[in-house]
């Protein structure tokens, strides 16, 4: 048998579809393993490059694929699907991913350590977190409202429920499920502010988010957030391709040597991009209290384009220094005279 040159894994939770090419791109075998035979495997091989999907568990084989030898490359989904050839399938999935890795121009995402996955895993539970604090409010809204009591907008107002309950003359059965909810909200309540507190802890002893955080405006839910899927940078050649894979450059629709630029492309992580414009926004507020270089551009900016569109720019800025301060192992510098808000 030749050579196996690139394995390509169709990841599941308890079963995994192999399919294996030489060199030359001719198959070679394709086989179905459970994930201790699938391991055990790969660790028969010889050193070669292992591609799979960066969806969920994919950060965890691309570190046991490393520490067995191998060249782990991750590829976003979207760029895979365009090469199923016929019906999907498992097996058709594992060729697909296999043919995509071998294009020259593919495009792979870095595998996370398992510190970028503790921030990750960080953020992402306090956001599930605010969304359920949010809807548990909204329900009490409207439960009020139902029985025609109507609440002030906001968190301030659900503090005043326990003596609003016992103003009015409501059934017990609503009175006991209004308690509930609120009983909820509180307990949501304390868990973003402890996670809150476990972030910035968090944030201050990572390298990379204490720099990022010397920019402005760039606090430690931003910092950990970009630390975590950043990393050092390297896989992208200059800032623009970052900034380009979060979504913040315009989106292009050019034909017959006309280009035609149209508003920002939104692809990407949507968390980064939100955090960014949450950033340029923020520096915006505060333009009168800014100095340096990147405050002057700002300036010139406002004079001329709509608050929208400097917004978008800066947070383009934002996302190609947050690049530098990564790739080049750098800080922030505003310039003699600077302050960051």
């Amino acid at each position: 048998m030749n050579k196996v040159a690139v394995v390509a894994i169709d990841l599941g939770k308890h079963t995994f579809h192999l399919h294996a090419q030489d060199d030359r791109g001719h198959e070679l075998y394709r086989k179905k393993f459970n994930r201790a035979a699938l391991i055990q495997h790969l660790a028969n091989l010889e050193p070669c490059t292992v591609a799979m999907e960066a969806c969920g568990g994919a950060h965890f084989m691309a570190q046991e694929v490393s520490r067995l030898g191998h060249i782990p490359k991750l590829i976003a989904p979207h760029l895979v699907r365009p090469y199923v050839k016929s019906n999907k399938n498992d097996f058709a999935d594992a060729e697909a991913i296999c043919e995509a890795a071998t294009r020259p121009t593919m495009r792979f995402v870095p595998p996370k350590n398992q510190a970028q996955q503790a921030l990750a895993m960080l953020n992402s539970t306090r956001d599930s977190f605010i969304k359920e604090r949010t809807a548990t409010v909204n329900r009490i809204h409207a439960a009020l409202l139902e029985v025609g009591i109507s609440l002030a907008p906001g968190f301030k107002s659900i503090k005043d429920l326990p003596a609003l309950l016992e103003a009015h003359p409501l059934p017990d059965s609503i009175k006991k499920l209004l308690t509930r909810l609120r009983e909820h909200f509180n307990y949501l309540h304390e868990q973003v502010k402890a996670l809150d507190k476990e972030v910035e802890c968090q944030a201050a002893e990572d390298d990379l988010a204490v720099r990022l955080m010397t920019m402005p405006c760039v606090g430690p839910i931003t910092s950990s957030v970009l630390a975590a899927e950043l990393g050092d940078g390297k896989q992208f050649k200059c800032g623009r391709g970052y900034s380009a894979s979060i979504g913040l450059v315009p989106k292009q629709h050019s034909t017959g040597g006309k280009t035609v630029l149209l508003g920002i492309s939104k692809r990407g992580d949507r968390n980064q991009r939100r955090l960014l414009i949450q950033c340029a926004r923020v520096y915006l507020m505060q333009l009168d209290r800014q100095k340096g270089a990147l405050a002057d551009w700002v300036r010139r900016l406002w004079d001329n384009h709509h608050s929208n569109h400097v917004v978008c720019a800066l947070a383009n800025k934002l996302a190609r220094i947050a690049w530098a301060i990564a790739a080049h192992h750098t800080e922030f510098d505003a310039g003699p005279g600077a302050m960051n808000a």
